[in-house]
């Protein structure tokens, strides 16, 4: 239960003599205007007839339906109290989630629906504030929405594409994407899930990004690495001459070859005896060209 500040009791007190009511009652009412925003209140008291709930310009509703008299002055109280809140709100007044919680072994019933505070993330100076409040990291700001259930706690930042979810003393940080977020609920039995609703339907938070855990961030998971290059397809063996004709050309050439020092010794012995030559002089070109073959 939050607590009042100096501030908060003082402005109590006022209200209470204003209206002629009891400073619990006062004060009871302060929280519940400042849990539904300033602009609406749940409320259950005897001092207001029981149950009941007021909207900021809308309709007022009390346990005695035909009773005007009590139902003016819920509505008299609480336009002055949500003026109050008003004057001492030093931060905007923070959205809330509503959770479902299903069972999972019945499928559509036994269904609990809670609507959290809020007021959680806001700062007025007519409360002390709560060391656990912000639970989330600083650099995320102030959320839109908060919401908690099951001891699972929420806060989400549309403007930033991020959700921090607190389970236990944990902090987690996800990154939301593209979804636009609305809600939360926990599936429970064969194995408990925490999903949420956007504009894609039911969605398992387990597919979200993990951005950071208790501030230490989380890396990404590495890139699966790049597909290897085709191998280039086989060109008609038209374009390229085969193995066969390339040995059968060298062939040729080792052919032509042995013919064209074959005939140069055959010039070379007619040199000789025609004595244009020695015979060490024939000797030495005749080892030569053997020599190539």
């Amino acid at each position: 239960m939050p607590q009042l500040s100096p501030a908060g009791n003082e402005i109590v007190e006022r209200l209470g003599q204003r209206h002629g009511l009891s400073s619990d009652a006062v004060t009871h009412m302060l929280i519940a205007i400042h849990n539904g925003n300033g602009s609406m209140a749940q409320f259950n008291h005897p001092e207001f007839g029981g149950s009941g709930q007021w909207m900021r310009g809308g309709m007022t509703m009390v346990s005695d339906l035909f009773n005007y008299q009590l139902k003016a002055r819920v509505e008299n109280i609480c336009n002055d109290i949500a003026n109050e809140l008003a004057k001492h709100q030093n931060s905007p007044f923070v959205g809330s989630f509503q959770s479902q919680s299903q069972g999972g072994q019945c499928q559509g019933s036994g269904n609990m629906q809670s609507q959290a505070s809020g007021a959680m993330g806001s700062n007025n100076s007519l409360f002390i504030p709560d060391p656990d409040q912000n639970w989330w990291p600083e650099e995320l700001g102030t959320p839109n929405a908060t919401g908690s259930q099951n001891n699972v706690r929420y806060a989400y930042f549309s403007w930033n594409r991020r959700l921090a979810v607190k389970t236990g003393s944990d902090v987690w940080v996800y990154d939301t994407l593209d979804h636009q977020i609305g809600g939360f609920g926990q599936q429970q039995g064969g194995g408990s899930s925490i999903t949420f609703t956007s504009q894609y339907g039911t969605v398992n938070l387990a597919s979200l990004p993990v951005v950071s855990r208790n501030g230490v961030p989380i890396a990404s998971p590495p890139a699966p690495p790049a597909p290897a290059p085709a191998a280039p397809a086989n060109e008609p063996s038209g374009n390229h001459p085969s193995a066969n004709s390339e040995n059968g050309s060298m062939n040729r050439q080792d052919a032509s070859g042995s013919e064209d020092i074959l005939g140069t010794l055959e010039r070379l012995g007619s040199l000789k005896e025609k004595g244009y030559i020695s015979d060490q002089e024939f000797d030495e070109k005749k080892r030569d060209l053997l020599g190539r073959l």
